[in-house]
């Protein structure tokens, strides 16, 4: 492999504070975002990803204020999404301190704000989080992989590895890909899922939803992830970003 697979906590932010449920729900309290995002910076962390999940426009500048004291006092790059929908938005977070923005549910509503923040800040700042999970049902796509909105609890029926791959085309510079069947159950990502948007995509893809042991990071590097993304082990202390990071080493993945 030769580029360096990055290890990104990230911290899904209510109101100023970091919560962690299962799939989106039973949500509970994991601590203040700045601190946790100094002692990830601390332990090697290659990025932090904070994710608003209220997102609504009272908390925005609760938010704002989250981003910019992070920004303060850590030192590693800086990704910042949850109700991002216009290139204004995008221009406020990167003036508080983020180097990246995530967009998810408004470029679905509107493809074209990919190309809109592209071209004013540049590819390398956007993000393009993708919430997916496997088609049942009446609901068939090609891939068997459907994007949902509203923290996985609705469909929308679009097939996720031709949405991520249209994003790229678009001028996404990274892909968020979210499992939303693994995510909080630490049973490891949804390495098929992360297989099949890699055939389709060549910008840097990051894997989200359901890390829970090191072999799991492995496996998702292995199965084409530039970046491994979790929460819930390293915020409750089940795993360090050191431990990941040597276990990827000892299997062979170059880390930074």
């Amino acid at each position: 492999m030769s580029v360096a697979v990055r290890v990104i906590p990230c911290l899904d932010v209510d109101a100023g504070r970091v919560v962690k449920g299962v799939n989106f729900a039973d949500l509970r309290d994991a601590g203040d975002p700045v601190e946790l995002a100094g002692r990830y910076d601390a332990e090697g962390a290659d990025e932090v990803t904070f994710l608003d999940v209220s997102a609504s426009s009272g908390e925005r500048e609760t938010m704002i204020d989250v981003v910019r004291r992070t920004a303060d006092q850590v030192f590693v790059p800086l990704t910042v999404g949850g109700g991002v929908r216009t290139a204004e938005d995008v221009d406020r977070l990167l003036r508080a301190g983020a180097d990246k923005v995530g967009v998810n549910t408004a470029a679905i509503a509107r493809p074209e704000l990919v190309s809109e923040i592209a071209d004013r800040f540049g590819s390398q700042v956007l993000v393009l989080s993708v919430d997916a999970r496997r088609t049942t049902g009446d609901v068939r796509t090609e891939s068997g992989y459907e994007v949902t909105t509203h923290g996985g609890r609705r469909g929308t029926g679009i097939d996720a590895v031709e949405w991520a791959e249209r994003a790229a085309a678009l001028g996404a510079g990274e892909i968020l890909l979210n499992s939303m069947d693994a995510d909080g159950t630490e049973s490891g990502f949804d390495l098929e899922m992360l297989a099949a948007v890699r055939g389709r995509v060549r910008v840097p893809l990051i894997a989200s939803g359901g890390a829970g042991k090191p072999e799991h990071f492995v496996e998702a590097a292995r199965a084409g992830a530039d970046a491994v993304l979790a929460a819930s082990v390293f915020h409750f202390g089940q795993l360090t970003v050191g431990q990941v990071k040597d276990a990827m080493r000892e299997a062979g993945v170059q880390v930074r």
